[in-house]
């Protein structure tokens, strides 16, 4: 993405913004200043602090979640017979909403960092593992036949094949899930909890009708979910280069 463009988006968001704050007239909609202003001045204070631990969250369930799927995905999408076992019971619970389990999870695994990771966690793994599956099971036959005929054995095709080949995929699908992550990450941390950037948005900010400091929580989160996105998008075009031709 060209910085140029970057900046000026930015500077369109940010008038767009203003704007609106005064149309509106009202306390509810500051304008971009005083949030700015109210970040810098929470960034001294606890707000650091709440940030670290929600970024520490959705990396976690993200490492999580890359590591169990993707073995997983590679074994079903080479495997028709375990495809066609698996398939089913995938089917049936990936379009079901997760977080409607929240509740349940937290009386399980307490209202700390354990139930929130496993809650981003479950997530994220039904969409890499579909993901990774469908891109294993589209590897060229001739591709795998070609270094099977160079006496590569399974750990070998898996390594050299396999894995180069979904890797894009497992970057898409963890790019593409980042504004989920952030968003079952606000939930989890709405209530029942002491830390992290829902928790100081929700509590902390709204819970007092301080509107400068809960729309500098919004920016925080904003930030965060931006800050994956291009770590991964520039992740993706150091290790898969390949795909990315000339830029």
């Amino acid at each position: 993405m060209s910085k140029r463009y970057l900046l000026i988006s930015l500077v369109l968001l940010i008038a767009l913004w203003q704007i609106g704050a005064v149309l509106l007239g009202s306390p509810i909609l500051p304008g971009p200043w005083p949030v700015v202003h109210a970040l810098l001045n929470d960034l001294q204070r606890d707000l650091v602090g709440h940030f670290l631990i929600s970024a520490y969250r959705v990396l976690l369930s993200m490492v999580i979640a890359t590591v169990l799927a993707t073995p997983l995905g590679l074994m079903i999408g080479q495997n028709q017979a375990l495809n066609r076992l698996l398939s089913p019971a995938i089917y049936l619970t990936y379009p079901i909403p997760k977080i409607v389990f929240l509740p349940v999870i937290m009386l399980f695994l307490g209202i700390g960092n354990a139930s929130k990771v496993f809650m981003i966690s479950l997530i994220l793994f039904f969409q890499v593992l579909v993901v990774v599956r469908d891109a294993s099971a589209a590897v060229r036959p001739e591709l795998v036949q070609s270094v099977r005929s160079l006496g590569s054995g399974r750990l070998q095709l898996l390594r050299y094949v396999y894995f180069p080949a979904c890797l894009p995929a497992v970057l898409t699908a963890l790019r593409v899930s980042t504004g989920t992550a952030i968003a079952v990450l606000f939930l989890a941390e709405s209530f029942a909890t002491q830390s992290g950037l829902g928790y100081y948005i929700m509590v902390e900010s709204w819970g007092r009708m301080a509107y400068p400091e809960m729309y500098a929580g919004v920016l925080a989160m904003g930030l965060l979910g931006l800050a994956l996105y291009f770590v991964l998008d520039q992740l993706e075009q150091h290790v898969c280069a390949w795909i990315a031709p000339g830029e």
